[in-house]
This record gives C-alpha cells, structure tokens and sequence, in this order.
C-alpha cells in the first residue's frame, strides 16, 4: 500500500485542483522553458538554498558563456566561481565541473534518464534526481523537498518524522500525486503553490482553492495555526 487508505479518495481531487491552479499562476524561469537536461541539472543544483529569482541571473550568465557540457568541461573553474559567487556556496563552480566531466566521459554528454544513474552524479541526491527526470524528461518521478512536506502535512493533516522530506509516508504519497498523466505540470504545480500560496508563515488560506477539504485551514482554529506555522518557517527550505 502506497498511502493510508483515507488518502486514496483526496490525492485526485488535491492533484486536479492543483493543476488548474497551475495553468493561471505558473511562475517562468528559463530552466523550465529549456529542453536541455544538463541545464536543467545545473539549475537544480543552483537552487539548493537559494530563491528561485536569485538564480535567474547567474544561470543565464552562466549559460551565455558556457552554452555546452563540453564548454564547462573545458572552462577555467576560477571563471565559473565568480560566476556563481553571488549564489554562496562556491563549493558549486567545482560540483558543475565534476559533473560535467562525468556526463561527457562516461555518459557521451547526454543526461542520464535513470534515478540510479543521476544518484551517481556530483552534487545530485533525491530531490535533483527526480526534478531532472521529471522537468527535463516528464517521468513519473517523485519529489520532495520541505516545501513539498509543508503542502502534504497541511492538506491532509498527516504527522511525520523531524526530517520529513525522508519521511517513508511523505515519500509514498508524492509517489501517488505523481503517478498520472503530466507529472511535469503536477510537481512543478505542487512547487509554485508551495512559494505562492501555501508559504510557510502566514499562508494565504482564503484566497486558496484546496481550503475547502485542507485538514490545516478547516480544523485548526487561529492560535493553533500560529504555533504550527512557526514551526514550519524553522524547518523550511528556500522556496524553489
């Protein structure tokens, strides 16, 4: 069994009221307009700790000068490190450089298509891992962050583990959320809603199409939800 019995009948309906949402309030950045794996891998791992709208700019930088897997094979690792400097975490010009290298050498340049295979690579775990496999190539692949957690746990007002994005059930039900049709549009749908609307503090419950069966907004009264969502800023994530 994938997921609690009294989760079956929910997940279609949160899963489809998430993707209309999504039609109308998708956000746009270039990682996802682009049909290139690689650059949806080295977006990935930009994202890590870091917001979306700070990684617009080194990304784009990033890529008019290193269009190619070859091109950052090639590049001075000094070069790409002033590129990212902005980003933090410099440890990451020399992650790109790695990564690249073992892509072109054992890969032939091409994007592994296999979560065992991304796992593997430099800088990648779970999270890029299925981001890369569903973004860049629509596979049913899970994915979970603890923005992602933050949604499951308000919605269907589940208790999980301290580190919930390893929690088995958490895990079990992005598995179930993303087992249709379009699981590029469902995770990328679930990611947006998470940095729009269901943020960490103050999430904008009267204005949310899920509030009508959302365990959170229906049966927690004010006080509560203060508490609970001062936990959830301290375990948050940057939102992606």
């Amino acid at each position: 069994m994938t997921v609690d019995d009294h989760l079956q009948t929910p997940m279609p309906n949160f899963r489809k009221t998430l993707l209309k949402w999504y039609t109308g309030n998708k956000r746009k950045y270039p990682w996802r307009e682009t049909d290139d794996p690689f650059r949806v891998l080295i977006a990935e791992i930009m994202l890590r700790r870091t917001k979306a709208d700070q990684v617009e700019k080194v990304y784009n930088q990033l890529f008019a000068h290193y269009p190619t897997v070859k091109d950052i094979v090639n590049a001075d690792e000094e070069q790409i490190e002033n590129i990212v400097y902005p980003l933090g975490l410099t440890w990451r010009s020399t992650t790109f450089k790695l990564l690249a290298m073992e892509i072109l050498n054992r890969y032939g340049g091409e994007v592994p298509q296999t979560r065992e295979s991304l796992l593997l690579l430099p800088g990648t775990g779970e999270y890029v891992a299925g981001a890369v496999l569903s973004i860049a190539y629509n596979k049913r692949e899970w994915l979970v962050d603890s923005n992602v957690v933050r949604v499951f746990r308000r919605y269907f007002g589940i208790s999980t583990s301290k580190e919930g994005r390893r929690d088995k059930r958490v895990i079990n039900m992005a598995k179930k959320y993303v087992s249709h049709r379009n699981p590029r549009d469902a995770n990328l749908a679930i990611l947006d809603f998470s940095a729009i609307v269901c943020i960490p503090r103050k999430p904008k419950c009267i204005d949310c199409p899920l509030n009508t069966d959302c365990h959170y907004y229906r049966d927690t009264d004010i006080q509560e939800r203060r508490e609970k969502d001062n936990k959830e800023v301290r375990n948050a994530c940057w939102t992606r």
